[in-house]
């Protein structure tokens, strides 16, 4: 039965990548009245490699569909091919979010996240609280998911939970144990788009800074702690609204100590643990801390060279120091077991496609100008926030939400021209909300596919109505509180 199930998954992905390739190459051909002076030849070339790539990122295997796609636009008349390889892997972002990933991987290859995990779980004050041992599994998963990427919280805090589950007695069928996964999930997610040194986030700043030809856009300190304060505030609230609106039986969390988790204690970390870890710390402070003191000469200086700080971290760990006769960072080993390759590879063709995308020589933004200048002229900035994220929360939900925050990108870009208005706060907000609310459908983001294939623990109707109720909390809060907040500090 499950040779069966294989082989009608091989074939249906079989399928899904014909129908991909088969809209590469049938877009450009279709008679499509463009408004004049718009999209040009070359644009219908790069749409149909774009639509193709959507349709095959959320369908089959994401490092195929992003290696087919690069292939592809090489293929068009946009470009040569070494043109186009020299943009993908010759991008300082995707050569950042390289190095960054591998020192991340490598914190988990040394298991260093199990004593991050270990220690949200042994603090005394969960002792028989109920609602402050979610709150604070809820934030671990927060920080883990904004220092160390958001995989890592979930494959971490599932399955302490299942044993947690089935030793206090709890059904699964019960209301908390479904919360409990979800809410795991939307607290690692709320993480994901607040470090703008790695992963999506990363991707999103760098693209707007190349459309809009302004490097200094926006300042990765703020947008760092802006983010940061805004992901409590809606754990925080999400947190509130579970206990007193959903209300889930709690009771026998009231026999949960830390003894539970002291029964098989860690050994102290070796000296390679500590080494890697103190050394990540340090490396992401000066990644941030620059930014955030540009005024003071030296730290200007240090701000332009993040993708310096990377090379030199991961050479030095992974050659000059040494533990036990081994380098403290086993690039390979690393590379072998724990390194995002599916990300990462997404992550860079979405760059790519991006800057492909938004060239003047494909007439795309000046077709999105000629479409929705009429539609949002007259808006007031906090209209068109709202129009902007309600938008994004439905298409976010339907395909990758990296893509969509690009395509909206060109439409901010457009209505800040035409107003005069500061672009800075609605970036903020997109890309803020984009990656964190694509919860609701398995096409959304891998994060919430990895929510409808818990079947074990979740139904797909469970993960429709309380991540969707979430969402919709999550949406509210963006333009109550997100969008003041943002346009305040941005």
């Amino acid at each position: 039965m499950t040779e069966t199930k294989t082989k009608s998954k091989l074939n249906m992905q079989v399928v899904h990548a014909i129908i991909g390739i088969a809209i590469m190459v049938i877009f450009p051909l279709l008679p499509i009245p463009w408004p004049a002076e718009t999209v040009t030849p070359v644009g219908e070339q790069v749409l149909g490699v774009f639509i193709g790539t959507l349709y095959l990122w959320t369908t089959v295997d994401p490092l195929w569909a992003s290696l087919f796609s690069v292939g592809a636009i090489g293929l068009t008349a946009y470009s040569t091919m070494g043109g186009v390889l020299g943009s993908w892997f010759g991008n300082p972002t995707v050569v950042q979010m390289f190095f960054m990933m591998v020192g991340t991987g490598a914190l988990t290859y040394e298991k260093i996240t199990v004593y991050i995990g270990r220690f949200f779980l042994t603090r005394k004050m969960v002792n028989g609280r109920p609602w402050v041992f979610t709150s604070v599994i809820l934030v671990g998963a927060y920080l883990m998911s904004i220092f160390m990427g958001c995989f890592i919280p979930i494959f971490l805090f599932w399955p302490v939970m299942y044993g947690i589950f089935d030793e206090l007695g709890y059904k699964k069928t019960d209301k908390y144990p479904k919360l409990m996964l979800i809410l795991i999930v939307i607290a690692a997610m709320l993480g994901f788009p607040v470090p703008p040194y790695m992963s999506n986030g990363l991707a999103l700043l760098s693209n707007y800074r190349t459309i809009s030809g302004d490097v200094a856009f926006i300042n990765d300190g703020t947008y760092f702690i802006t983010c940061f304060i805004l992901g409590l505030i809606f754990l925080t609230v999400i947190i509130l609204v579970t206990k007193f609106i959903l209300r889930p039986d709690v009771s026998l969390l009231k026999n949960v100590s830390i003894e539970h988790f002291q029964k098989n204690p860690l050994p102290p970390m070796n000296t390679r643990q500590k080494t890697l870890f103190v050394t990540f710390i340090i490396y992401v402070l000066l990644m941030l801390v620059p930014s955030l003191l540009q005024s003071i000469p030296i730290m200007a200086k240090l701000n332009g060279y993040s993708l310096g700080f990377a090379l030199i971290y991961v050479s030095i760990l992974g050659a000059v120091i040494l533990s036990d006769g081994r380098p403290v960072l086993q690039i390979t080993k690393v590379m072998e077991k724990d390194f995002a390759w599916s990300t990462f590879f997404l992550c860079a063709t979405a760059i790519l496609i991006g800057s492909v995308l938004t060239n003047e020589n494909t007439g795309v933004s000046a077709f999105l100008s000629a479409v929705l200048s009429p539609i949002f002229n007259g808006m007031t900035p906090m209209v068109f926030s709202i129009v902007l994220l309600v938008i994004a929360f439905l298409l976010t939900n339907i395909c990758n939400s990296l893509v969509i925050g690009m395509i909206l990108q060109p439409v901010i870009l457009t209505y800040c021209n035409t107003t005069g208005v500061a672009a800075a706060p609605f970036v903020t907000l997109l890309i803020f909300f984009v990656l964190l609310s694509a919860i609701v459908t398995p096409a959304a983001s891998p994060f919430a596919a990895m929510m409808f294939s818990n079947k074990e623990w979740l139904k797909a109707t469970d993960v429709y109505k309380f991540a969707g109720f979430y969402s919709l909390v999550e949406l509210a809060l963006i333009i109550v509180v997100g969008i003041p907040f943002v346009n305040l500090f941005i």
